[in-house]
């Protein structure tokens, strides 16, 4: 791992810590929600230096959901989100002159811990913004060659490699509006994921000084209050 991808990631750690502590400063709440997420992610992947041409690779992410709410601070409302999902990542290569396609599958088990500022109403719709970090673990790949592949013309370092690292981090922001009722809390957002793992070696000798995820993502989540 590079140190200076790091940084990024341990700020906005400390930014969700320092929220949390601080909860004296504005009006308390204890707010616990749990729940479930589920949505649709588009995929693409950043190499470098060579830099491939890509279509975005559909795929499906979601699982469980936990929010605490700490205090209100004036308009703003602020928490912590830590969530347990299941997660579709890869990419789709746009192949020019040809009737060939590839595209590579990765699953992932993913874990964002998420600063939650939200303005509104207590009761009704209020919008939101997550930012934090997020860490996932490759479970399994797949890659996948149409019939009429001709290995002969793809001499690319992508193609038959497996991926040499397993943990990936990156930042994840979303923003969203939420619909507080009596039956539970329904919340649609859109985040974008930008990692700064590579799952491909990255030295001198390797093919790829980068070889990172980007994904963006529709979610809708369902929550129910356990504390108010």
């Amino acid at each position: 791992m590079k140190s200076s991808h790091l940084i990024p990631a341990i700020f906005l750690l400390f930014l969700l810590i320092s929220l949390s502590s601080n909860a004296q400063v504005g009006e308390l709440r204890n707010n616990l929600s749990i729940g479930f997420n589920g949505g649709v992610n588009l995929n693409n992947v950043s190499f470098a230096p060579t830099s491939i041409k890509q279509k975005g690779l559909m795929g499906f992410g979601g699982g469980f959901t936990m929010r605490y709410i700490s205090e209100k601070y004036f308009a703003m409302i602020c928490g912590i989100q830590i969530e347990l999902n299941y997660t579709q990542r890869g990419w789709e290569e746009e192949i020019e002159n040809s009737t060939d396609t590839y595209s590579r599958n990765m699953n992932y088990l993913e874990i964002p811990f998420l600063a939650h500022l939200a303005f509104g109403r207590e009761r009704g719709a209020r919008a939101f913004i997550n930012l934090g970090p997020q860490f996932s673990f490759l479970l399994n790949e797949k890659e996948n060659f149409s019939n009429s592949w001709d290995p002969s013309n793809r001499l690319s370092d992508q193609y038959n490699k497996k991926a040499e690292r397993m943990f990936d981090y990156g930042i994840m922001g979303g923003l969203g509006l939420e619909i507080r009722t009596g039956a539970g809390n329904f919340l649609l957002e859109g985040r974008y994921y930008f990692g700064l793992a590579d799952f491909f070696n990255n030295s001198k000798k390797d093919p790829f000084s980068r070889s990172a995820h980007s994904v963006i993502m529709g979610r809708l989540t369902y929550l129910f209050d356990l504390k108010k």
